[in-house]
């Protein structure tokens, strides 16, 4: 069973193997895999309206009114069912920022937000509207669990409070007191109360029902696979490389601190944030990326690992690699799923070379780590066996994977156009992409002419992240000007 009220995106009824791998290692909170975002706007946005907006939203999203049940012994995937407890004003806040509401006051408010858990009882997603920011702005604050949504499916369901003009009609009233009761008696009927029992009953009903399906449905893809043989005597050839490619692709992502190189300098790890904002003009990035014969996520994960050199060079601490990952939609072949994405972790060189010769090398690896994700589904396959670990077993191994990871990168791509909150213009964003165990996190969105750049980072791993902010800002201009543009970064200090 699933539901399809957002555009392109499709919310199963039970988690995917991934995304049960993503609940199951959060119980370890360094390794958080919530997502956030800072929208600054030119004024608050009106609190009555967006609470309005967010309702209907919840009555179109089935979603965003679901809890997770876990399933039986971990044997299945947890599935998501209606909160019969379900109150808004659980997950909607209104704050003003004390005198004088700087964008490091709203920065910092994110970055502790960001570290409150959720309450695994409830829907996963919060969302603060924040008044008092200089100059007569405000801002909005949103924080979604991984495993609701990826970052496109996030900005499809933002479609829904986001609009294109300032006096946007508002949106029909909805009763949600009713919608929540008749969401719960549904989905009860729907169970069948596993043939007359309730309760953990029901519960060993449904594991063994998903069970059977998946058996089933593995039955069937073999048999047509071995009915093909016949037909195509390369076939059965062709089937054990890609197993086998497969496998080795699994080992070099899930394998255990037996990466080399990394930064000597980031070694530490804590559960403390701080956040900031690297701003950029979009067709500077567009234009740069195409002399340089790139795309503009070559230009944004290259330009982060000149700043990162550029931030040891400034300590005269020799660096060779940099251990880095970085995100790969594969929405394309993985359907409308709500998560459709694959992290990659890649190996980059970081020793000394001209910027053109490093954008050279950084985009080989990425082309290189893209075919292997797409190509490979190496993380569906090694979830699957993992959520039938013990969870110390899992969050151990995943902890020992970002020991030696320096930081992690996605790129999301936003609005070309105005858009606005409740009668505020949406300025910029910042998004807060999970840190989980590295040193920081590099989250990109381009919006309305310009690639935002959330710098999400571990302060006792960094140690100076206000250093950090400006290395990587010196490494974008690098680049820029390596591709005949005129230095824009915005340099403006929360």
């Amino acid at each position: 069973m699933a539901d399809e009220p957002v555009r392109g995106v499709t919310f199963q009824r039970r988690m995917s193997d991934f995304e049960a791998l993503m609940w199951n290692v959060e119980k370890d909170p360094w390794l958080n895999p919530s997502g956030g975002m800072v929208v600054v706007c030119d004024r608050p946005p009106d609190i009555d309206d967006f609470r309005a907006r967010i309702a209907y939203a919840i009555a179109q999203i089935p979603r965003l009114r679901e809890r997770v049940v876990p399933g039986m012994a971990r044997l299945s995937p947890p599935h998501w069912a209606p909160d019969p407890e379900f109150d808004l004003d659980n997950h909607l806040r209104h704050v003003a920022l004390p005198a004088p509401g700087s964008l490091r006051q709203l920065y910092d408010l994110a970055a502790r937000l960001m570290q409150d858990p959720f309450d695994r009882t409830r829907p996963l997603w919060h969302f603060v509207i924040v008044d008092g920011l200089a100059g007569g702005r405000g801002a909005m604050f949103a924080k979604l669990h991984h495993t609701i949504a990826d970052g496109y499916a996030a900005l499809r369901l933002a479609e829904h409070y986001l609009t294109l003009e300032r006096d946007a009609p508002p949106p029909p009233e909805v009763d949600l007191d009713r919608l929540v009761r008749e969401s719960v008696t549904e989905d009860r009927a729907e169970a069948g109360n596993g043939g007359g029992l309730g309760g953990a009953g029901a519960a060993v009903v449904d594991t063994a029902r998903h069970l059977l399906r998946r058996q089933l449905g593995q039955a069937r893809r073999l048999a047509g696979e071995v009915i093909l043989w016949g037909a195509d005597p390369r076939r059965p050839l062709d089937a054990a490389a890609r197993a086998v490619a497969t496998v080795g692709d699994m080992r070099s992502q899930v394998s255990p601190g037996t990466v080399a190189g990394g930064s000597p300098l980031w070694r530490k790890r804590s559960r403390h944030r701080h956040f900031d904002v690297i701003r950029v003009p979009l067709d500077a990035v567009k234009a740069a990326s195409k002399a340089l014969g790139g795309s503009i996520n070559d230009v944004f994960v290259a330009g982060a690992v000149i700043g990162a050199v550029r931030f040891h060079e400034l300590r005269d601490t020799p660096l060779d690699a940099l251990n880095i990952s970085f995100v790969v939609s594969t929405r394309t072949s993985g359907g409308a799923d709500s998560n459709a994405f694959a992290p990659r972790r890649v190996q980059v060189p970081a020793g000394p070379m001209t910027v053109e010769d490093r954008f050279d090398a950084v985009r080989a690896i990425l082309a290189a780590g893209r075919e292997g994700a797409r190509s490979g589904g190496a993380m569906g396959s090694i979830a699957g066996l993992a959520n039938l670990l013990p969870t110390s077993v899992v969050t151990g191994v995943a902890r020992s994977q970002t020991a030696n990871q320096d930081f992690a990168t996605s790129n999301i791509r936003g609005a070309p156009i105005p858009t606005y909150v409740s009668g505020a213009r949406v300025l910029w964003t910042g998004t807060l992409g999970p840190v989980a165990g590295t040193a920081f996190n590099l989250t990109a969105m381009s919006y309305d002419g310009s690639f935002d750049i959330g710098v999400h980072a571990d302060p006792v791993a960094v140690g100076d992240c206000d250093d950090l902010r400006r290395c990587l800002a010196a490494g974008i201009e690098e680049l820029l000007a390596a591709g005949g543009q005129e230095p824009a970064v915005d340099h403006e200090v929360a």
